[in-house]
This record gives structure tokens, C-alpha cells and sequence, in this order.
């Protein structure tokens, strides 16, 4: 069984995957607050589909790009559970997964774009071809410097609609997605190391100055 969670974005959505389809899919009814809800969320998803932590054979872990405390609490936790289980655990750069879902549901004619919300008046973009395959990206810019008249998926797309006209497809990073395309190899596998395209808020002090 594959559990599949990502915290790259406020709402946090937990999966588990058989081998033949996704089972339960799961999604924060609050946003943020990650350290808060992904661990009852997948304690939740085993409880409700009747496992245990020991029926996990793999996991699977949005890797970003996001927010430095979401995606630590999500990697931290897939690393650990990776360790005490013994069992292997994959990162996915999470708008590949959204490139993903909006491929298969047929939401894109032609190459797009995938957008997320990075604060600060920016957003993580990444271009893909209209199979699915990433073209350019991730990179993290203002929205007037990366608008485009290609389809726009994502919740960047959503909140900069002058620099995304044409907005299509999923709004959202879904586990139950991850899943899928880690389970169908539709994704490039990488280590569960986050992905950040800008130095975290919390800076380290610098050296007291001498008093004179």
C-alpha cells in the first residue's frame, strides 16, 4: 500500500494507493497549520481504510516548490516514517502532479503552464508540453513577468487571473494524483529533499557587535 501526502500548498491532502487505483483521498478542512493536521490526517486514511502503519509498503511526498515550513513538516514526516517502516519513500516536485491530473483529465490541448502561489505577490511556475513533460521550471517570479495566454493551471493561475487569462484544470495539488503518477510512473522520482527557490523568512543572527 503506497501512502502519498503533500504540504506544498495551505491545504494539506493525504492518499493511499493499492497498486490497481487510488482508496481514500483526504484533504484538510483548515488551511495551514501542517504539523497540526498531517499526522491525524493519515492516521485517519489507515483508520478509515482499515490498515496499519506496517501495511504501508511505500510513500510518496510532495517535495514543492512551497512554503519552507509546510513542505519541512510533510518531508520530515515521509522520511521519518520511511526509516522506522523500512520501506522506500519518493519525492515528486508537486506541479508535476498537477501537470499530471490536468493531462489526464483532459483539461490542456496544448502546452501550458502550471502555477502556485508563492506569497509575496509571486507565484512557482513551471511550463510543460501538452503530453505532461516539464519544458522549463520551477522558477519563482512576479506574475507580470511570467503572464501567459497558454492554459494555466493551479492556484497561481487562479489569484493572478490578468497574468493567466485561461485558467483550466485542477486548483490544487491532490495526494490522490501524487499516487497515481508515482504508482504509473508519470513522474520524474527524486529524493524527498525540498525544493526551494528562495531562502526560507527565518534568517541566522548575525554575530553580536563588540561594545567599544
Amino acid at each position: 500500500m503506497l501512502l502519498a501526502f503533500d504540504t506544498a500548498t495551505p491545504l494539506v491532502t493525504v492518499a493511499l494507493h493499492d497498486g490497481d487505483g487510488v482508496v481514500l483521498e483526504l484533504t484538510a478542512e483548515r488551511t495551514m497549520k501542517h504539523a497540526e493536521q498531517l499526522a491525524p490526517l493519515v492516521d485517519r486514511a489507515l483508520t478509515d481504510a482499515g490498515l496499519v502503519r506496517q501495511d504501508l509498503t511505500a510513500i510518496a511526498v510532495g517535495v514543492g516548490p512551497g512554503p519552507f515550513t509546510g513542505l519541512r513538516v510533510g518531508l520530515v514526516t515521509a522520511r521519518t516514517l520511511a526509516y522506522v517502516l523500512e520501506i522506500p519513500v519518493y519525492g515528486v516536485c508537486s506541479l508535476d502532479v498537477l501537470a499530471v491530473e490536468a493531462v489526464a483529465s483532459s483539461a490542456v490541448d496544448r502546452d501550458f503552464v502550471v502555477a502556485t502561489d508563492a506569497r509575496r505577490k509571486e507565484v512557482y511556475l513551471a511550463s510543460y508540453d501538452v503530453q505532461g513533460a516539464r519544458l522549463d521550471g520551477p522558477l519563482v517570479a512576479r506574475p507580470a513577468d511570467v503572464g501567459t495566454d497558454a492554459p494555466a493551471v493551479g492556484p497561481g493561475a487562479e489569484l493572478y487571473p490578468e497574468a493567466f487569462p485561461h485558467r483550466v484544470g485542477p486548483s490544487a495539488p491532490s495526494a490522490g494524483w501524487l499516487a497515481r503518477a508515482v504508482a504509473e510512473e508519470l513522474v520524474e522520482l527524486r529524493d524527498p529533499d525540498p525544493l526551494y527557490l528562495r531562502r526560507p523568512d527565518a534568517a541566522t543572527p548575525h554575530a553580536p557587535k563588540r561594545v567599544s
